[in-house]
């Protein structure tokens, strides 16, 4: 009787997230696959902790030069290879050096903006790009049209579902919060990403610090995160900083927030966006959240605020604040809807159905 073969899957990754981490482990479990990882250091900023199940070998990049990992991959010898974009030269050789012998799936989180840089890779990218992958992966539309002008067309791109939320984790505290919230809705908005001018974490301490005692009728804004700007962090009671948060410690913070804001300048995707409607958020995000094409609906779960614009943001502050506990807890319930789009489940699936 023959073994089937266990798949081999290789990431050629950057910087690791928690959630890639529970898709992987989901990749391995549910298809019984063998998962390798290749990956940089953490971002200081973004100092995140991993736990890796024996299904998945984790190796750091800094200690193989090109050479070493074309030979680490020929030993592995992988069904399907993962790379996130074309900046490493030596991923970049690794991909040459298997000759799309198996799948070679480059990522791509970069919508379209038509800048002169993205402009000359559009030229440049179905000469170059072509003789590394055999496809490209984004995370949703507003990047799909940056893959097709690079070249990756009908069934060489994949265009949706690149980055996934631990969906099942943040379900998990959405019914485990959602008795306390449907009793007494907490007014508090909760931010968490970097502490930096491109979030649009100033604009917000801005806005919500504008608001006055009428206005803001009790809210309060938790930040959660750390970066650049937290020197000028206000000096206001309602405003509360929190640091920089492990995933596995949000549930605390969960349970005693209840609207979402992120008012980036500029996100290539956002999986915080995802994670937080999982967890039945109402939400406020800029118009220029790629990840909010697909998990906010205006005027169903959240509302959206223009970039870069005090005023915008504090108008869709005001509209949450003067909306009834019940409205928010009936956008809440919509965003858990809209998060199952995307699940660990959708992503694992796509991979294997590109083995052939």
């Amino acid at each position: 009787m023959l073994i089937p073969h266990k798949k081999k899957i290789l990431f050629l990754y950057f910087e690791l997230a928690g959630y890639v981490v529970a898709c992987m482990e989901k990749l391995a479990a549910k298809y019984d696959s063998e998962v390798h990882v290749v990956r940089y250091p953490v971002n200081a900023v973004a100092p995140f902790q991993f736990k890796f199940s024996e299904r998945i070998h984790d190796y750091a990049r800094e200690k193989y030069n090109n050479e070493q990992l074309i030979t680490l991959v020929n030993e592995i010898n992988p069904d399907f290879v993962y790379v996130c974009g074309w900046a490493d030269k030596g991923y970049l050789a690794v991909c040459k050096s298997i000759n799309k012998r198996v799948p070679v799936v480059m990522t791509l989180d970069n919508p379209w903006l038509g800048t002169i840089k993205q402009r000359i890779a559009s030229f440049l990218g179905p000469f170059y790009l072509h003789q590394f992958f055999t496809h490209c992966w984004v995370p949703g539309a507003p990047n799909a049209e940056y893959a097709r002008r690079l070249g990756f067309k009908n069934d060489r791109l994949i265009q949706s579902g690149m980055y996934s939320a631990d969906v099942d984790l943040f379900h998990q505290y959405y019914n485990e919060t959602k008795e306390a919230k449907e009793n007494k809705f907490p007014h508090r908005f909760i931010y968490v990403g970097r502490y930096t001018e491109l979030k649009g974490i100033r604009e917000l301490w801005q806005a919500f610090s504008s608001l006055s005692n009428d206005e803001r009728k009790g809210w309060e804004l938790w930040c959660l995160g750390k970066g650049e700007l937290h020197p000028e962090f206000p000096k206001n009671d309602s405003i509360k900083d929190f640091g920089f948060v492990q995933p596995d410690q949000l549930k605390k913070y969960l349970v005693d927030t209840g609207v979402f804001i992120l008012p980036t300048h500029y996100e290539h995707w956002g999986v915080v966006v995802h994670e937080y409607a999982a967890s039945g958020f109402p939400m406020i995000c800029s118009t220029t959240t790629s990840a909010a094409t697909t998990f906010l609906k205006e005027g169903e779960n959240g509302f959206f605020c223009q970039p870069k614009s005090v005023e915008s943001v504090r108008e869709s502050l005001l509209k949450i604040i003067n909306s009834s506990d019940e409205k928010l807890i009936a956008m809440g319930k919509k965003s858990v809807e809209l998060s199952k789009l995307i699940t660990p489940d959708t992503w694992a699936d796509t991979i294997m159905s590109l083995i052939k």
